[in-house]
């Protein structure tokens, strides 16, 4: 009887196909282990404690809700109530800058001088002509006189009677005029000095000695430092909450101050962008808060409730914000999402809820 030899061929494929399902089998398992089907999905172990002494030992403090008004907030700028840029009226050199930027002025504090050489001049000539003017004219009454006593005495005609009357006339005429003109020159001259229109304080000036300037051009810019208003820019949905009067909390970030001013404008158009008023809020600010910086209007909404625990019961282990409550007959170690602070109170936004009882740290072993 013969038995079949198996060809040196077919061993070796069969080798390849025996080692290629281990192969497979083996990282099979392994992927199965690492997914973790070998182990348990559910922790049958006791719950952790991290007390042993009875819980109605441990002084605890019941988690509260708080009702707290919500607000929405308006931001804008601080302005000056009283604002004023003095500006020149003549075509003249500067000759002197008497104030800088943030200097105090008092109301009529000479601030700038223009030279008024020219100016003066022109003051002397229509001087020199008020007195030829008053020098004619009493000329003229005199010979007015003169010949009124010749025409009563029939001695003079009616004809240079009404000459004289007409020449005095004229001469009255004249010398209003030049003392018209002596007072232009007077208020022009008074044009080269520029004077403070309020006490305030010097925002910026614009010119230096020896400088041309045209009539309309801004020389110096003040305001007065004790009547500041918020100009905030508040939606359409708001605005209609507030009325003038209302007193409302304002926020300068800036110098950290929470003041309250009152409501003193609304301006009845909304701007066709943002579609918001602007509402102006004045009131005494604190010191260090200067035009142009940043605020913001805090408006009153409604109220909502907020779950509030003591500050005094939270701890922090590491990056984790944590407390104990009581679980039964057990204590557990909790963590914590805090938000607001009120006062000693603080708001707890996700991890306990109303009525739940937390430990005091202090009381704890």
């Amino acid at each position: 009887m013969t038995s079949k030899v198996i060809s040196p061929t077919v061993s070796r494929v069969l080798r390849y196909v025996v080692v290629s399902i281990l192969f497979v089998v083996v990282i099979v398992l392994l992927m199965m282990w690492l997914m973790g089907v070998f182990h348990a999905k559910i922790d049958t172990a006791p719950p952790r404690t991290i007390a042993t002494w009875p819980v109605e030992d441990v002084p605890t403090i019941t988690v509260r809700t708080l009702r707290v008004p919500v607000n929405e907030l308006a931001v804008g700028s601080i302005r000056p109530v009283h604002e004023t840029s003095v500006a020149s009226k003549i075509l003249a050199k500067v000759r002197a800058v008497h104030v800088k930027a943030g200097q105090a002025v008092g109301q009529g504090d000479v601030m700038v001088e223009l030279d008024d050489a020219d100016l003066k001049s022109r003051r002397d000539q229509a001087a020199a002509s008020l007195d030829a003017a008053r020098a004619a004219r009493d000329q003229a009454k005199i010979e007015l006189e003169r010949v009124q006593r010749l025409y009563d005495q029939q001695s003079a005609s009616r004809i240079e009677l009404d000459r004289i009357q007409t020449a005095i006339k004229s001469a009255e005429a004249e010398f209003q005029r030049a003392t018209d003109a002596l007072g232009e020159t007077e208020t022009i001259l008074g044009y080269a000095t520029i004077k403070a229109s309020l006490t305030g304080t010097v925002v910026d000036k614009k010119v230096d000695a020896g400088d041309m300037v045209t009539p309309g051009q801004i020389l110096v810019t003040l305001y007065d430092p004790t009547r500041m208003q918020l100009v905030a820019s508040v939606r359409e949905s708001l605005a209609h909450r507030l009325r003038i009067g209302q007193l409302l909390p304002v926020k300068v970030d800036a110098i950290n101050k929470l003041c309250e001013g009152q409501v003193s404008e609304i301006v009845p158009e909304a701007e066709s962008a943002s579609r918001s008023f602007s509402v102006k809020v004045t009131g005494p600010c604190p010191a260090g808060v200067y035009t142009g910086m940043f605020g913001r209007l805090v408006i009153p909404l409604d109220e909502e409730e907020v779950l509030v625990v003591p500050r005094a019961v939270i701890r922090r282990v590491g990056q984790l914000t944590i407390l104990d409550v009581v679980e039964g007959e057990f204590l557990r170690r909790r963590a914590v999402q805090l938000g607001r602070s009120f006062g000693e109170d603080v708001e707890v936004l996700s991890g306990l809820r109303e009525g739940e009882k937390v430990v005091v740290p202090e009381a704890q072993k």
